[in-house]
């Protein structure tokens, strides 16, 4: 078995490409801008008439597009997240429309949810920023083309290795930087929103399950921790492990917390579908993730 991995030098796309590698008899080949891959794909500039003759020759079974962006601005974000899933698609529609895409998505389609109430594959999406909008549009873009696809869309992965561009990895650098010692002060902005929380090793497993999964699949399932997590459980979680013994201050004027917050105070997704369709439940427990995420920062 081929499988193409787009963004698989992103946190999410690194995991995924380490367990597909153990799949007995997969190849995985890599696609992106560096001189080492396999393909030369820029989804954010390549042409897709391009694009189609690098997967002809390439003859992926399979592809994974974990390529996206969380940051930038308006622009970065919808040519990497519009963009790159609509050229995707169209090359793939003529290079080799047989085989199978799985794309990641982000709960941040939702938008703002309601409290004690999980979210479904059904449900609106009501995004309020050029994340998540761009994002939705991928999906669009995906769940449209006619291809074997399936967008896997995820809540807030924490785990190994999580980059500081995200709030778990942002608070575990925080917390490495301001030590132990009990006149620390951690300054954080507003903790007060839920997030549903998802091992970003849980994550890989469910692509694995996607990529592998034999007939049809739904065009989205929510891959997500299945619970909403107070984000001040997790800093207090974080700074438990660390021995933190300082202050933690929390005001909306810090820059620390979640941007989201105040827009979307409350995500939850429903993860009964893909229990249902790929046989996947996580597997790790949000402490479980979080010991990870700092033990893998840890100096030797």
């Amino acid at each position: 078995m081929r499988i193409l991995v787009l963004g698989s030098t992103g946190y999410l796309g690194a995991h995924v490409a380490e367990r597909l590698r153990a799949l007995p008899g997969a190849r995985v080949l890599v696609g992106g801008r560096s001189p080492g891959a396999d393909v030369d794909a820029d989804l954010a500039r390549v042409r897709p008439e391009q694009l189609a003759k690098a997967l002809a020759s390439a003859a992926p079974d399979t592809v994974v597009n974990c390529a996206g962006a969380t940051g930038g601005d308006a622009v970065t974000l919808a040519e990497v997240n519009a963009r790159g899933p609509a050229v995707l698609c169209a090359a793939l529609r003529e290079a080799a429309p047989a085989a199978r895409l799985v794309h990641l998505g982000s709960a941040a389609e939702y938008g703002p949810g309601t409290p004690d109430t999980p979210v479904t594959e059904s449900a609106a999406t009501r995004p309020v920023g050029p994340y998540g909008a761009t994002k939705l549009a991928g999906t669009v873009a995906v769940t449209s083309c006619g291809l074997d696809a399936v967008v896997l869309r995820v809540g807030n992965p924490v785990g190994p290795g999580a980059p500081p561009t995200g709030l778990p990895g942002r608070i575990a650098a925080l917390l490495r930087e301001a030590g132990p010692g009990p006149a620390a002060v951690l300054r954080l902005g507003d903790l007060s929103a839920h997030r549903d929380f998802v091992d970003v090793r849980d994550v890989a497993r469910a692509v694995v399950l996607a990529a592998t999964a034999s007939g049809p699949l739904p065009p989205v399932l929510n891959v997500g921790g299945g619970r909403a997590v107070p984000v001040r459980d997790l800093v207090t979680s974080l700074a438990g492990l660390a021995g933190f013994r300082g202050r933690i201050e929390e005001g909306a004027a810090s820059p620390a917390g979640s941007a989201r917050s105040a827009q979307v105070s409350w995500q939850c997704s429903d993860i009964s579908a893909a229990e249902e369709a790929l046989g996947w439940r996580p597997a790790h427990s949000l402490d479980d993730a979080l010991a990870a995420l700092w033990e893998g920062g840890r100096t030797p």
